[in-house]
């Protein structure tokens, strides 16, 4: 009987190009065979999840498993991809979770509110990092069942 494997893509949104490099670098640390994608803002991740533009190729670039969202991005912020993706009745089953510098309470609410799955804030060391990216690895791909998987 073949069963049918879990989308291992992790889907980062994030225009800071350290941020990405680090949360990358986390996740090798902690041997995560997870496939990275990283987008710099939410109208490329959003053309990501519509298969539009350079991202046209569904098997290269197939639905993910998760996505880490950035809120404060250019051209589209977080709060907006946000809103569209939970309007989608596809889009809507993929995980969110808001990583951000933001500590802000209406931020909080408003991402909640909006329909993402978790808000966390950045850490502010490579330490908590590498933690962090173990336990969003551990939580969303080990322990938690999604449909599909």
């Amino acid at each position: 009987m073949n069963e049918i494997k879990p989308n291992r893509i992790i889907l980062i949104a994030d225009d800071d190009a350290e941020d990405c490099m680090l949360i990358e670098e986390a996740v090798e640390e902690n041997q995560i065979q997870n496939s990275l994608y990283f987008v710099p803002n939410g109208e490329e991740l959003i053309d990501y999840l519509y298969n539009k533009g350079k991202f046209s190729n569904k098997e290269k670039y197939p639905l993910p498993g998760l996505v880490l969202l950035d809120l404060n991005m250019p051209k589209k912020d977080g709060r907006e991809v946000l809103k569209e993706m939970k309007a989608d009745p596809v889009l809507r089953l993929i995980p969110v979770v808001v990583l951000t510098t933001s500590k802000a309470e209406e931020d909080i609410l408003k991402t909640l509110d909006l329909g993402a799955n978790a808000y966390i804030v950045k850490p502010v060391t490579f330490a908590l990092l590498v933690e962090l990216t173990k336990t969003l690895h551990n939580y969303w791909f080990e322990l938690v069942q999604l449909p599909g998987n």
